[in-house]
């Protein structure tokens, strides 16, 4: 894997584009042999739709261009998935998940339900935890910590 390229840093900056939004910030991109296919930060406000999560939006366009199933396709996020993401991307088969912060609150894969270690599971990406990790938990926490302040 020596020609591995992380696209971490664009799905932090549609996380930070999310958070000027009022949204959540959390960012998500889906790239395929290198190439971007999707990108989106959440957008559940804006739309009035508790689905609008950033991973859902990527997934939609991906599939939208390519079909049912992303085999060949990488998500890169900067939140840990909840369930309803997680199951999505088991769903679309998509290759890797790539994440940045964990999410003790909500979180479907380290915590919460751990959704890939369930037996029902059909398709299980190849997982890789705590990319960027400071930085995605940073925007998080300032962005709390300002809708608190």
């Amino acid at each position: 894997m020596a020609d591995f390229t992380s696209f971490m840093d664009l799905a932090l900056e549609e996380a930070k584009a999310a958070a000027a939004r009022g949204e959540v910030p959390v960012g998500a991109v889906i790239v395929q042999a290198g190439k971007v296919l999707a990108r989106a930060g959440n957008r559940t406000r804006e739309l009035a739709d508790p689905t609008a999560h950033a991973e859902m939006l990527v997934i939609r366009h991906a599939c939208a261009r390519l079909g049912e199933r992303l085999p060949r396709c990488d998500l890169y996020v900067t939140l840990e998935p909840c369930p309803m993401c997680a199951a999505a991307i088991g769903f679309a088969r998509i290759r890797r998940l790539y994440y940045a912060a964990s999410d003790p609150k909500s979180g479907g894969l380290e915590q919460g339900p751990r959704l890939y270690a369930h037996p029902q599971c059909h398709h299980k990406p190849e997982v890789y935890e705590g990319m960027r990790e400071g930085e995605a938990s940073a925007l998080l926490k300032g962005f709390f910590a300002g809708r608190r302040g």
